[in-house]
């Protein structure tokens, strides 16, 4: 076994990897950038050691740095993680000069299978089925408008060094072809130092479905089942669960197969993953291998009690795997989520800033985070906006989403945007819920973006009943504290709840920790609804645990100029508890208009300017291009929402922006 293990990554990743390595004894190095000279994977290790400055191309990727690394620490592995060098067939073989063990595959397979052009070749040969398409390096983008035209619309086109969604396009018309062509380079350039493209067919309305693979040095190849990996938003992936909803057991075993013989033709061993898409029918193609351990790996081993970064450092060691095909189990249901800095009603762009707070769920057998940050945590513009990995368990598909569930109630972060609420729509969401997935379930079922959760009379009813208990409690306190400045009285029990605008009339009675809300009657009903709320929440508390009527119940509290923020699964209200007579008041106090920002074109996030398209008195129509921002290695073109004239471009390409800073001004 090895005497000490260098994890050359970051964030949640390398946290995870070295929970494993502690877990068998063996001492861990961590390396870190500037922006990460305070990040928990560092506090993780045993050691850790400065690579250079907070972009990745200076530090997490210079090879040379990571090398080094190991000669000063005396490391004899080293286990990269996900992206960065993960899939550089040129570092493995750097470690393998220098006498270092990559935890991870051969050179020669990564090499095979981190070519995009050239991993299809090989499936193909392989008897692997594989999606139509043109598998070769595209010159320009008149070639690739070619290409597409003999292939037939829609086509995708991806770079061939590719990974995490970057460097991907769909196409559905020649000018499209032409854009995609453009970003699609860039972005991969970018990334990967390597802008090479291809073009193959759009399945339509696909499933992205995937296959663990484990193979040993001593020729043991196994898979270990199925992900479902269809939710995705910009080609990257948002919610996985393990098994797939749509799969028999005939498709399942197909699948599998193939995945083996071509981890056995490229001589694999290490964990691999290999992806498909499928169609309606079942009919499935060769997506890529990816040559590494997944994001989306917890699933995995959730229900099949294996540990895949043990068994990548075992196999790295020479031993032999413990178990064959028939020993594999798959027992229950597993669902992660990607906890996400960014903005789901602003088209999911990415949040950069503090965690102010940060308060993961307990974690269980049935709930698992994996995480990189903590409370006080940098989110930056520099590395990948996930904060965390959710996880849960449960012996079916429906367990697992309502552990989900309760798991994001209780998920407290604050301080910077992020997508819980989104996730916590998706668990609630019918589709979602009968399993009818595609890869373009977020653009079918939100075409306008997510605006947020409509909630029922039964959920406004439980909101109104948790505002009402917490601000009895509150009021409660400040009578105890100070009765005769207390303006409301000992026995004030009329209120009213206004709920985002929406006003009820309640009483309140009982002690704190055991109340009765009763609710204004609404037209129809015959006698008014009578909530019991046993809680034992406090002032200042941000959860809220209590059962609402019958109901178990987990929410957030926060304070809220005179009112609350109350959320609670997926919803967020804005709420005051009022006494009646300063309702009526308040409905007479002025309402400020928001400043009219039409014309002027704002960055819709923190990133760095890297075109501006127009100049000053040039005529722009509806769509056309404006800029490009980059964030997080992702190109986003600004488009022009009518007809104009620009008046003034306040940035210049190179330009560092934070949100809704003005970049154009409109005549």
């Amino acid at each position: 076994m090895f005497k000490k293990i260098l994890v050359a990554n970051r964030g949640e990743i390398a946290c995870r990897v070295m929970k494993t390595a502690r877990r068998l004894g063996i001492p861990t190095v961590a390396v870190y950038s500037e922006a990460d000279r305070d990040a928990p994977h560092v506090d993780n290790a045993d050691e850790a050691v400065a690579i250079g400055p907070a972009s990745s191309a200076e530090s997490y990727l210079v090879a040379d740095k990571i090398i080094d690394a190991c000669k000063r620490t005396g490391a004899d592995a080293i286990h990269p993680g996900y992206g960065f060098l993960s899939e550089n067939a040129a570092f493995a073989e750097a470690l393998k000069a220098a006498g270092v063990t990559f935890i991870g595959p051969p050179p020669g397979a990564i090499a095979a299978m981190g070519d995009k052009i050239e991993s299809k070749r090989i499936a193909r040969d392989a008897g692997v089925s594989t999606v139509p398409g043109h598998v070769g390096v595209i010159a320009d983008a008149e070639e690739a408008v070619n290409i597409a035209s003999d292939i037939g619309y829609p086509v995708m086109i991806k770079a061939s060094a590719g990974g995490g969604g970057k460097g991907m396009r769909i196409a559905r018309s020649e000018d499209q072809v032409v854009e995609g062509f453009r970003l699609a380079a860039n972005e991969a350039k970018s990334s990967f130092a390597d802008d090479r493209v291809f073009v193959e067919r759009f399945i339509e309305d696909p499933r992205h479905i995937e296959i663990q693979v484990l193979a040993d040095t001593h020729g043991t190849v196994i898979h270990l089942g199925e992900r479902e990996c269809s939710i995705q938003r910009r080609h990257q992936k948002v919610i996985e669960e393990a098994p797939s909803p749509f799969l028999d057991e005939m498709t399942r075993a197909a699948m599998g197969e193939q995945a083996v013989a071509l981890a056995k033709t490229v001589n694999y061993c290490s964990a691999g993953t290999v992806e498909f898409i499928l169609d309606k029918e079942r009919n499935f193609y060769f997506l890529e291998m990816n040559t590494r351990l997944q994001v989306e790996h917890p699933v995995t081993e959730m229900i099949t009690g294996l540990d895949l970064v043990e068994q990548m450092i075992r196999v790295a060691a020479g031993e032999r795997l413990s178990l064959n095909q028939e020993d594999v189990t798959l027992t229950g249901w597993a669902m992660e989520s990607r906890v996400y800095a960014e903005d789901p009603q602003r088209n999911f762009l990415p949040s950069i800033g503090r965690l102010v707070r940060y308060i993961p769920p307990e974690e269980s057998e049935s709930v698992r985070v994996d995480a990189g940050v903590r409370e006080g945590s940098e989110i930056s513009i520099f590395y990948d906006p996930m904060i965390a990995k959710l996880v849960t368990h449960g012996e079916t598909r429906s367990a697992a989403i309502n552990e989900m569930r309760r798991a994001l109630d209780s998920y407290v972060v604050r301080g910077i945007n992020h997508n819980m609420q989104f996730l916590s729509a998706m668990m609630r969401h019918s589709r979602f819920l009968a399993g009818d997935l595609t890869t373009g379930f977020i653009d079918e079922e939100f075409p306008d973006g997510f605006g947020g959760l409509q909630a029922s009379d039964t959920e406004i009813e439980t909101i109104v009943a948790i505002a009402a208990a917490v601000a009895h409690v509150s009021h409660m306190r400040e009578y105890s504290i100070a009765p005769d400045h207390y303006s409301f009285g000992e026995e004030a029990s009329e209120w009213v709840v206004e709920v985002d605008g929406t006003q009820v009339p309640i009483t309140i009675e009982g002690l704190p920790g055991d109340m009765q809300v009763t609710l204004g009657k609404s037209d129809g009903q015959m006698e008014a609804p009578v909530v019991s709320v046993v809680t034992g929440w406090r002032p200042g508390d941000i959860l809220f645990f209590g059962h609402v009527g019958s109901a178990q119940i987990i929410a957030q509290v926060d304070t809220e100029g005179i009112g609350w923020r109350v959320a609670h699964g997926g919803l967020i209200c804005s709420i005051r508890v009022l006494p009646p007579h300063v309702v009526r008041l308040s409905a007479m106090m002025p309402v400020k208009e928001p400043p009219d920002t039409s014309k002027f074109l704002l960055s819709p996030m923190p990133g760095l300017l890297v075109t501006v398209a127009v100049s000053v008195g040039q005529k722009v129509k509806a769509n056309e291009e404006l800029a490009v921002v980059e964030a997080m290695k992702m190109e986003n073109v600004l488009r022009a929402d009518q007809d104009g004239e620009i008046k003034i471009v306040h940035c210049n390409p190179g330009d560092s922006l934070t949100v809704n800073q003005k970049i154009i001004e409109f005549a």
